[in-house]
């Protein structure tokens, strides 16, 4: 019964948009609707990078009348600005409904207008798809879709040189199912209406489209039949080819003349700009032959000039075709390295590549620089001011891919690894003791290729496992940062292992040297990956893929296969082992099963996803076993290589006999890729999907989203058990963690319902933070640290709004009704300027209750974290002169008080209101600790305090007789005024008034230094303050006051008290020069006592 309450309250959480969104717009996000009842805003994902290895670029434009500015449609990471020529770069495209980017045009007549084409154009088995054609009018600052939102890749878009109104979009369609908006779309009202002007059938789109720049009625197009499955690429067909309209793409004509009249694959298409009579056609022909064909006469008759085809990963990657405009018949075909040549394709060489990444997608010319490229590759920009002699790497660009995540247990700061798409495996820190924070410098490659899943030892911090695509498979030393080798091998006489392109790994929970590695069927290793045993026979269909249904039926042998660069088929794609009972084992494939055994793999049992309600080859993305129950394991799947982007998650609580879904809230084409479960809380899940991070506090029954990240997919999650960490592998924006989610577990309708909740804190860990970077440069990256410090948070059932917000929302919303605001209220206005408001405070203490310090927070309505610096509150004397400031008005670590010792502290949540501190809830507790980094071994803890209190007592005592050595001066000067006012001399009186003005003086000049010298720069001798501010540097560091600090601080004192004796004496002789004044009947010296 008790189970059965709290579900029910935490059920009570959220909003129930399941009804909803069935009725209404599948693809509005639940979690963004004005009816979400918990707050999230304070749990932001932090996104640490690394922009080393940058990611995949589509397209880049350079504004025509300003060379510094570009415009970068990047493959999964949204669309990218410059002002800078690259200096610095700001994401413009992070709120739309899609990160995937084919294509980037500006307006030639309104420089200002921007188009972009989503969902890039090539055939690989990682793309995600778009959302339609996207418009702005303000130079990227806000976007509106126009339409063709089935296209999901767009390969161009053309502008009229003359009219905006008239803009061509080349759609390729849909990749892995048939119809959509595919084809050449045209619109003559500038995107508000689409007119579809060429086209072929359900499987055939168009890949280029290029304009005569004498003529814009004269357009040449090229078409693209192709269709990917799980299984193979059929990179071309019959309605493949090139075409051409004089009539602004009304019409067109297909060109065949001197063409190959086989089926044609991806076509890379271009006109020469110094005689746009020629053309250039790279054909993709029959299993990955090709050819490079020419035109002199507008495409009405080809010449073959020579058998060059793109290669690598295959055609359908590259396959871009650019005519240079600095010299004619000099060519760039797109290429793993790009293919050049200087007599209109009869031969090519190899641009210069050296220092620079292969897999390139896009080149950019600039008119006034013939030596000037701008190329757009798998791993980010490279630029050339030299025709390729040497390039320029922009490593500011924060957009690497991200397969998997791993993590270990280093300490203090745990490292996070995971494998790219094409720029191999890496690894880094989830935080540094840099205040700068975390630069690309403490990140390193570990294997190279394609990197895919990482796994840690959880022994050995050192040890890291990756691979590289299709299962090769590497154990990593990281201190001598060598690779063995440790993939499994078939036995003599069996077949090749089919392991998919990302063959999953994993280390057993029961033991740290027991690995699980599979292709189409399990290996496990006992020693780390030295030897090897399957366990398992083949658990797939294992099929003949070139047999499979392509295009909706079998095809020939003489097509434009491509099956070389991609995933084997009938492979397992993820592996899962119970932690709590040793032998059970879950595994999930490519094509449609789910396999379970309970004997550590002597039998299997079968489970095909039709169990589950869903086709019959939907994808296994994840399959994990539950935590804390044995029997309940949990299944990630997705059928979107079937043109089926429905989120599918599933939950058995009897080892797989019978599953519910718990995809429930999901929003439609937000495909789900891995799961994780609480180590604590079981009811707590994260998934992580193609639009982001989501929650779920009672099991999966309802899901919220995660604030922080872009619109990116998330293909891996992981959790750092001991900080309680969420890391989350993005496809396009590198690593993102959630610091410390804790706070998660403890979230009930009960501690939601207080007027003020907080809750528990991870220990704090205390050092200085450091700097080591020297000179950078905006163009230096650094991710961002997470605060220093502790860190609390909590929760406020409502917010507390000043006097004027209340009146001036009040006013606000009669205005809106059209309604009259209420009569002036005057005494009500001047309350407005006296209403401090209420204010949040976490007060910190000691194990002895001694206030250490306060830390003011947000008074708003939900959910808030602040830091502790770990520092006690500033004790410096008060100038009530100077009250912002604190009393001195010196900034860095001059304005903290000094560093906590290590031990065991409480904080409180409270509210003031009219001066009066209400507790709302608390104390929790939490530990400080230093971490011990020095060489040498510092000055004790008590030392430290001692020299503190010390300080603070100096400080005050210099503060008491600056004060009296200040009124004292004042006092002076204005008596001396007076006297100069009196209608009587007294010359006795005015001297003895100018001795001590001149003995007050020297006494300032002996505590604060020489005025004059300091004006110029010239140094003084040693003051009471230049020795407080030495001994002071004593608490700036761990290690504590030096001898010389203590010194210091001796000889401030003996100063000062020799000086404060002089003060006094000096003060005492005031009071009796100020009869004499009155008795001459001198002016009244007001605030004088």
């Amino acid at each position: 019964m008790k189970k059965i309450f709290i579900y029910v309250l935490i059920s009570c959480l959220f909003f129930d948009v399941y009804s909803q969104r069935r009725k209404n717009n599948k693809n509005v996000d639940p979690t963004t609707t004005k009816e979400e009842k918990i707050s999230l805003s304070a749990l932001k994902l932090r996104n640490i990078g690394p922009a080393f290895l940058s990611g995949r670029i589509s397209d880049i434009a350079i504004h025509p009348k300003n060379d510094n500015v570009w415009y970068v449609a990047t493959g999964s990471s949204g669309v990218w600005k410059t002002e800078n020529s690259g200096t610095t770069w700001k994401p413009i495209f992070d709120r739309e409904s899609t990160y995937s980017t084919g294509c980037v045009s500006i307006d030639p007549n309104d420089n200002s207008i921007i188009w972009i084409g989503t969902g890039e154009n090539v055939g690989g088995r990682h793309v995600a798809f778009g959302d339609g054609v996207f418009k702005s009018t303000n130079g990227g600052k806000s976007w509106k879709n126009m339409g063709l939102k089935n296209s999901e890749h767009i390969s161009k878009i053309i502008v009229h040189p003359n009219n905006s109104d008239v803009v061509w979009v080349a759609s390729q369609g849909p990749l892995w199912s048939s119809g959509g908006e595919r084809g050449l779309y045209k619109t003559a009202d500038g995107g508000k209406n689409w007119k579809k002007v060429l086209g072929g059938g359900e499987w055939t789109g168009v890949t280029e489209v290029i304009i005569d720049p004498r003529n814009p009625n004269r357009l040449y197009a090229a078409t693209w039949q192709r269709h990917r499955t799980v299984a193979a690429l059929m990179g071309g067909g019959p309605e493949s080819g090139l075409h051409r309209s004089i009539d602004g793409g009304e019409t067109w004509e297909k060109l065949k003349t001197g063409l190959p009249k086989s089926n044609i694959g991806k076509i890379g298409f271009a006109i020469s700009p110094q005689n746009p009579d020629v053309l250039y056609a790279a054909l993709e022909l029959e299993r990955l032959k090709g050819g490079v064909y020419r035109s002199s006469d507008r495409g009405s008759s080809w010449t073959k000039m020579s058998n060059t085809v793109s290669g690598g990963t295959g055609p359908h990657y590259y396959q871009e075709l650019y005519a240079s405009p600095h010299k004619f018949d000099r060519l760039y075909l797109m290429n793993v390295r790009i293919l050049t040549s200087e007599d209109g394709g009869k031969t090519f060489t190899q641009l210069k590549e050296a220092d620079k990444h292969s897999d390139n997608h896009s080149i950019t010319f600039r008119d006034d620089d013939p030596n000037y490229l701008l190329v757009g590759t798998d791993a980010g920009i490279y630029e050339s001011f030299d025709l390729a002699n040497t390039w320029k790497y922009h490593k500011n660009l924060p957009i690497t891919q991200f397969y998997k995540v791993a993590v270990n247990n280093a300490y203090p700061f745990y490292h996070i690894f995971g494998g790219t798409q094409d720029n191999g495996s890496a690894g880094g820190p989830s935080r540094t003791d840099e205040r700068e924070g975390i630069r690309n410098a403490n990140w390193y490659k570990i294997l190279g290729a394609d990197g895919h899943q990482t796994a840690t030892d959880p022994v050995y911090n050192e040890i890291v496992y990756g691979e590289f695509q299709q299962g090769v498979l590497h154990r990593v030393d990281l201190n001598t940062g060598e690779t063995v080798l440790i993939q499994p091998q078939p036995r003599e006489g069996e077949n090749y292992e089919r392991f998919n392109w990302d063959a999953p790994i994993l280390v057993s929970p029961h033991k740290p040297e027991r690995l699980y590695f599979a292709s189409q069927r399990v290996w496990r290793s006992e020693n780390r990956g030295d030897s090897w045993e399957p366990i398992s026979g083949d658990l797939t269909r294992n099929e003949e893929r070139i047999d499979l249904e392509i295009m909706g039926k079998r095809q020939s042998w003489d097509n434009a296969w491509d099956v070389g660069a991609m995933s084997n088929y009938n492979t397992i794609t993820s592996i899962s082992e119970s932690p709590l009972q040793e032998g059970v084992l879950y595994a999930g494939t490519d094509d449609g099963h789910i396999q379970v055994t309970t004997n550590g793999g002597t039998t299997w049992k079968k489970i095909p996803v039709t169990s589950l309600g869903l086709p019959s080859r939907s994808f296994v993305n994840d399959i994990k076993a539950d935590l804390h129950d044995v029997n309940t394991v949990y299944v990630s799947l997705d059928n979107h290589k079937e043109g089926d982007y429905s989120p599918y998650l599933f939950k058995s609580t009897d080892m797989g006999n019978t599953w519910t879904s718990i995809s429930n809230n999901i929003p439609d084409r937000t495909l789900i890729w891995r799961l994780v479960q609480d180590h604590v809380s079981k009811d707590l899940l994260f998934i992580a999907t193609e639009r982001g991070i989501y929650v779920s506090l009672n099991g999966g029954t309802k899901w919220q989203k995660l604030p922080g990240s872009p619109t990116i997919s998330f293909r891996d999650i992981t959790i750092q058990k001991r900080e309680n960490d969420l890391v989350g592998a993005s496809f396009g924006r590198g690593f993102f963690v959630l610091d410390d989610y804790s706070v998660l577990r403890e979230m009930s309708n009960e501690r939601l319902s207080q007027e003020g909740a907080l809750f528990s804190t991870r220990d704090a860990l205390g050092y200085v933070p450091k700097s080591v970077t020297g000179n950078t440069g905006a163009d230096y990256y650094f991710a961002k640290n997470p605060d220093f410090g502790a860190i609390f948070t909590y929760h406020l059932s409502k917010s507390y709004p000043t006097m004027k917000e209340k009146r001036v929302k009040l006013e606000k919303e009669l205005t809106k009704k059209g309604q009259s605001i209420p009569k002036i209220n005057w005494d009500a206005i001047d309350a407005e300027g006296k209403d401090e408001g209420t204010k949040i405070w976490i007060v910190i203490k000691d194990e002895n209750g001694n206030i250490i310090n306060k830390v003011k927070g947000p008074n708003r309505k939900g959910l808030s974290r602040v830091a502790w610096n770990l520092r006690q509150s500033n004790s410096r004397p008060i100038n009530p002169d100077n009250i912002r400031t604190g009393g001195g008005g010196r900034g860095g670590w001059f304005n903290f008080g000094p560093m906590t010792m290590p031990g065991t502290y409480t904080a409180t949540l409270n509210k003031e209101y009219d001066g009066t501190l209400t507790t709302l809830d608390g104390p929790i507790n939490f530990n400080v600790t230093h971490l011990q980094r020095g060489v040498l071994e510092g000055m004790s803890f008590e030392e430290y305090r001692v020299h503190s209190e010390n300080i603070i007592s100096t400080q005050n005592m210099i503060a008491k007789a600056s004060n009296l050595l200040n009124e004292s001066i004042k006092s002076v000067k204005a008596m001396r005024l007076a006297l100069s006012r009196s209608k009587i001399e007294n010359n006795e009186l005015s001297k003895a008034l100018y001795d001590l003005d001149n003995e007050l003086s020297n006494i300032n000049t002996r505590i604060n230094g020489n005025s004059a010298k300091s004006e110029i720069g010239e140094r003084n001798n040693p003051t009471v303050n230049s020795y407080v501010g030495n001994a002071m540097r004593g608490l700036s560091t761990t290690y504590g006051p030096t001898g010389q600090n203590k010194q210091s601080l001796e000889i401030a004192d003996s100063m000062l008290n020799k000086i404060y004796v002089e003060i006094q004496q000096a003060a005492s002789k005031i009071p009796e020069l100020k009869v004499e004044l009155e008795k001459i009947g001198a002016p009244y010296i007001i605030g004088m006592k």
